[in-house]
């Protein structure tokens, strides 16, 4: 039954796809807005949104469902988004999108320096790690495989063709991966936002939330880089895409350290577009 289900998914979608393509980039994502926004409240996930919002204690109650609203708009733009990320990579699209702070990624690749970029799921986070191999930098990112194995071929197929050739699938043999690829003097694209098993309590909006150690352990082991990235949705459907100088870690500091440092940097990305933050992630769960 499942993979029945799984199967009417795959194919409502790629019919949504093929609607977009015909209506064009801007429609396609104001479209994705709407649904995101009429259907996303009916999820369970609505509550989880709610009980995040609670425990960062950074949104007043009385705008909570304002906020919903907005997150859910921003995820239906973020799949409207898909079937134009081959625009983005050829350049067809690239007016609506800025980056400051180009001259790093330059700089990383003219120095064939290694660099960690850590960053969160921000509105349309596909887009950095396909800046920053468009910019010419060797590079390597995780994903998390999709449940329904008929859509997640789609992804596939996009992220290494238009995002991201290296593209690592999370887990065990991940993280060995990302060593090979550091060691071979390639940079990886690491999102620290989500809960992981592995990982080390540290304070995220002042309560403990376990955190990957991944990018601590590269900074210190292999001197790579830490270059924090960040996108912003802005009006009309344009982005503007930051990227910061390499931060200076010094050597005495320890993994716990780094990782508080890491998730303090986060959560000012957050403060930033409160709503732009994928808020479905189950961070504080102990």
């Amino acid at each position: 039954m499942r993979k029945f289900f799984y199967l009417i998914e795959f194919i409502l979608i790629k019919l949504f796809f093929f609607i977009l393509i015909i209506i064009g980039y801007k429609n396609g994502s104001n479209l994705g807005d709407f649904i995101g926004r009429l259907f996303g409240p009916i999820f369970r996930s609505k509550k989880l949104i709610e009980n995040n919002l609670e425990q960062s204690g950074i949104v007043d109650k009385n705008n909570y469902n304002k906020i919903i609203s907005k997150i859910y708009g921003n995820y239906g733009r973020i799949l409207a988004e898909y079937p134009f990320l081959k625009a983005f990579r050829n350049n067809n699209l690239n007016k609506f999108i800025e980056i400051e702070g180009l001259e790093n990624l330059n700089k990383i690749k003219r120095e064939k320096r290694r660099a960690v970029f850590i960053s969160g799921h921000f509105n349309n986070f596909e887009l950095m790690a396909l800046q920053i191999e468009k910019a010419g930098i060797n590079l390597c990112a995780i994903y998390r495989p999709l449940n329904n194995a008929f859509l997640n071929k789609t992804m596939e197929e996009i992220r290494e063709n238009f995002i991201c050739k290296n593209q690592i699938k999370k887990g065990r043999s991940g993280t060995r991966q990302i060593i090979e690829n550091i060691k071979k003097g390639n940079s990886v694209a690491l999102m620290i936002d989500q809960r992981v098993r592995e990982g080390i309590k540290i304070n995220f909006f002042g309560k403990p939330a376990s955190t990957t150690t991944i990018p601590a352990q590269l900074i210190k082991k292999y001197k790579c880089d830490l270059v924090p990235i960040y996108i912003e949705r802005r009006k009309n459907n344009y982005f503007k895409m930051f990227v910061s100088e390499p931060i200076k870690i010094r050597e005495n500091k320890s993994i716990k350290e780094i990782t508080e440092h890491l998730n303090k940097i986060l959560e000012k990305m957050i403060l930033k577009n409160v709503d732009q933050w994928i808020w479905t992630h189950d961070r504080w769960k102990t």
